[in-house]
C-alpha cells in the first residue's frame, strides 16, 4: 500500500541512493499512484514515498519555514477542531492542506508524535538537531517494516521494498510459517521473512549520524488500562459524548467519501450521527452472485431512510473468471499478509475506488466496543505437514494464548487489529483511503472503562445495547431496523424472537454448507449433489462462496497450482497428503476450504518473493 521507504546508513550516497530508487520502485503499483523521495547525506537519510494521487498525504516533503525541519507523512491524522489555526496564531505558515501542518505541530508539541490521531508512518528530519526519527500509530496499524544490516538500516510500507535491495532475505521464518497455518497472520513485531521485522506500535525512533540512537515509545497500553471503569450510565454517555463529538472529522477532507454499508450496528452508528445532506454520501455493498444477502437487503434500506444512493458491487462470474490473477496480485500487494481468499475484497474495492477515493467503513467496531475476537489457533489436516513444521504450529497456539490472557480491548485494539486484520487493511488500502471512526484514539480510550472491559465477549448477543442505544439517539428511524443477525430494531418480544431465531438458522446453515462443512456432513452432501441442496443457503449472509468454488469454478487454478511438482515439492508438506486434500476436496468428498487457502497463499508467496 501507499507509504515510506528509505535507509539510513553512514555509506556513501552514491551507494545508498540506487537502493532507494530501487526500494521506492517496489511499491509503485498503480497509475494511480505518485513517487518521489529526498535525502540528506549530512544525516544518512535517504527516504523515499508511494502516495495515492489526491489523498491527505499528496504533496510530501513537508518543510517549516526555515527549511531546517522536513517530514514525509503517509496516513491520515484526525486533530482536535482548530489546530491549524492555532499554529498560524503562533506565528506559522500553514496552507491548510493535508499533512502540513504536522511538521509546525513537531515544533510546538515536545511530545510529537503522541498527539496525532489516526493511522499512518512517517520519517521526520530536523537538521537543526542533527537527528531523524522514524515513528507510526500507536495501534502499528499503518506497518512499517524494517531491517538492520551492518551497512543500514532499511525501513519500507511493504517488506518487498526491502527484499528488492537485500535478496539474501528471500526466506520463509519457519516460526512465521507456523503461526501462518495455525492462525492465518504472523505475530509480535515479526513479519513472513528471516530477519525483516515490523515496527512497534507507537514507536518514536531515533537516528544520529548514519545509525540508530534511541528505540523509544511514545505510547503504552497501560495508561489506558490502569483507568477507572465507568458504571453502565456514565459510561453510555461519555461513549455517546465521544462518538458524536469526533465523528464529524472522519467526514473531513477535499476527497469525495463512498460508505461501504452492512447490516450491522457498526456502520448504521456512523449512518445515525453523521448527519451529511442527501445525495452527497454514496453507498455501496458488497454482494454474492445468487441472492441479494441480509446485509445488501438491509443496507439499502438505510441508505434509501438517510437519502443516499446505494450500489451493490456483486462477486459473479466476472470475478471467478479472473480469480488465479486477482489471488495473485492479493499476496504479492501484501507481502503475503493477505490470503488468496481475499481476492474476492481487492476486486469488489477496485469498484469502489470508481465510486469514491475514501471509503469510510464500520470496521473494528464490534472488536473495540463488544471485545470480539476474529482470530484463533486452528489445527491443521493431521499429516499435511512435516512433523519438524508441527513444532512451529504448536508454538504458535502458545504464543497466541500468552497475549489472549491479558486485557480484552488490549488484544482487540493492540493485537489483532495489527496482526490479524493487517492484511485485510492493508490490501484494500492499495486501492483506496480506507477510514474507521471506531481506532479514534478517544473512542478506544473511552473503551477501555467500560465496565467490564477487561472481559472477553464471546456472545454476538451480548453487550450490544450500548450500540443499539446509540443508534437509535442519533437516528431514530434507524434504529427500528433490525441487524443482519435480528439484533435490536422495533419489534415485539415474540416477533423478535422468531426473527432472531430464524436469521441465526440460516446464518449457521449457510457456514455449515460452506466454509465450515464438517467432513461427515461433506460426504452426505457429495451424495446428494444432485439436488444442488447448498443453493437454498448460500447468499444469505456472505457474498463469498469458496468451498463450492474451488470444487466447481476454480478448481482447474486450484489443481494447477497446487498439484504442480513445485508445489508438492516443498519440504514442510508432504505430497501424498497434499494430494488427497486438493483431490478429495475438488471430488466433493470432503471439504478443506480453510487448509486449500493457506497452502495456497504459501504457494504463491514462495513463487512471488522467495522464488523470485
Amino acid at each position: 500500500m501507499p507509504g515510506i521507504v528509505g535507509l539510513i546508513t553512514k555509506m556513501p550516497r552514491q551507494w545508498a541512493e540506487p537502493q532507494l530508487r530501487r526500494m521506492v520502485h517496489a511499491l509503485d503499483h498503480a497509475p494511480f499512484y505518485a513517487t518521489g523521495t529526498w535525502t540528506n547525506e549530512s544525516l544518512g537519510a535517504y527516504a523515499g514515498w508511494v502516495v495515492r494521487k489526491g489523498s491527505f498525504s499528496e504533496g510530501m516533503p513537508f518543510a517549516n519555514e526555515k527549511g531546517d525541519a522536513m517530514l514525509l507523512f503517509s496516513g491520515e491524522d484526525f486533530p482536535e477542531p482548530g489546530l491549524a489555526d492555532r499554529l498560524k496564531a503562533r506565528g506559522h505558515a500553514v496552507d491548510g492542506k493535508g499533512p502540513s501542518y504536522l511538521i509546525h505541530s513537531y515544533e510546538e508539541d515536545p511530545s510529537f508524535p503522541a498527539s496525532l490521531n489516526g493511522l499512518f508512518q512517517g520519517i521526520l528530519a530536523d537538521m537543526t538537531r542533527g537527528v531523524a526519527m522514524l515513528f507510526n500509530d500507536r495501534y502499528g496499524m499503518k506497518r512499517i517494516y524494517y531491517h538492520e544490516s551492518e551497512e543500514a538500516f532499511y525501513f519500507a510500507a511493504e517488506a518487498k521494498a526491502i527484499l528488492a535491495v537485500r535478496p539474501e532475505l528471500r526466506r520463509v521464518a519457519p516460526k512465521a510459517l507456523g503461526e501462518v497455518i495455525a492462525l492465518g497472520c504472523v505475530l509480535e513485531n515479526r513479519s513472513l521473512f528471516e530477519g525483516i521485522h515490523v515496527l512497534p506500535p507507537a514507536s518514536a525512533w531515533r537516528f544520529r549520524n548514519g545509525s540508530i540512537e534511541h528505540k523509544a515509545s511514545y505510547f503504552h497500553t497501560s495508561t489506558w488500562e490502569e483507568q477507572t471503569a465507568l458504571e453502565p450510565e456514565p459510561y453510555y454517555q461519555e461513549l455517546r459524548d465521544v462518538f458524536s463529538r469526533n465523528l464529524p472529522r472522519y467526514f473531513n477532507g477535499g476527497q469525495r467519501l463512498g460508505m461501504s454499508l452492512t447490516g450491522g450496528l457498526d456502520t448504521r452508528m456512523i449512518m445515525a450521527w453523521c448527519k451529511v445532506p442527501p445525495r452527497s454520501l454514496p453507498c455501496y455493498t458488497f454482494g454474492g452472485p445468487y441472492r441479494d444477502c441480509q446485509d445488501v437487503t438491509i443496507a439499502r434500506r438505510i441508505a434509501k431512510l438517510c437519502g443516499q444512493s446505494y450500489r451493490v458491487i456483486r462477486l459473479g462470474t466476472e470475478f471467478l473468471s479472473k480469480f488465479a490473477t486477482y489471488a495473485e496480485r492479493t499476496v504479492y500487494l501484501t507481502d503475503g499478509c493477505a490470503g488468496v481468499n481475499r481476492a474476492a475484497d481487492l476486486y469488489a474495492n477496485e469498484i469502489a475506488a470508481e465510486i469514491a477515493p475514501v471509503r469510510m467503513t464500520g470496521n473494528y467496531g464490534s472488536e473495540i466496543l463488544r471485545r470480539l475476537r476474529m482470530f484463533k489457533p486452528v489445527a491443521p489436516p493431521a499429516g499435511l505437514y512435516c512433523p519438524e513444521l508441527l513444532s512451529s504450529i504448536q508454538a504458535a497456539s502458545e504464543t497466541y494464548a500468552r497475549f489472549a490472557t491479558g486485557h480484552a480491548v488490549t488484544f482487540t485494539a493492540f493485537r489483532q487489529a495489527p496482526w490479524h486484520q493487517y492484511g485485510l487493511a492493508a490490501l484494500e488500502q492499495t486501492q483506496l483511503t480506507l477510514r474507521s471512526p471506531y481506532l479514534d484514539n478517544d473512542v478506544v480510550r473511552t473503551a477501555f472503562r467500560a465496565p467490564n472491559a477487561a472481559i472477553v465477549n464471546r456472545d454476538l448477543f451480548e453487550d450490544n445495547g450500548d450500540c443499539s442505544r446509540l443508534i437509535a439517539e442519533g437516528d431514530q428511524t434507524l434504529g427500528a431496523i433490525p441487524t443482519d443477525r435480528g439484533l435490536s430494531g422495533r419489534q415485539g418480544k415474540l416477533a423478535a424472537a422468531i426473527s432472531r431465531s430464524l436469521l441465526e438458522f440460516t446464518f449457521r446453515a449457510e457456514y455449515a454448507y460452506d466454509y465450515g462443512m464438517p467432513q461427515w456432513m461433506a460426504r452426505i452432501d457429495h451424495v446428494l449433489s444432485p439436488l444442488h441442496l447448498e443453493r437454498l443457503f448460500l447468499g444469505r449472509h456472505k457474498f463469498c462462496h469458496f468451498r463450492v468454488w474451488y470444487r466447481d469454478q476454480l478448481a482447474g487454478y486450484v489443481q494447477e497450482l497446487l498439484l504442480d511438482p513445485r508445489s508438492l515439492s516443498r519440504p514442510y508438506l508432504d505430497p501424498k497428503a497434499l494430494e488427497t486434500v486438493v483431490r478429495s476436496h475438488l471430488g466433493g468428498a470432503s471439504n478443506y476450504t480453510a487448509p486449500i487457502h493457506t497452502l495456497m497463499t504459501l504457494e504463491l508467496v514462495h513463487r512471488l518473493f522467495v522464488d523470485a
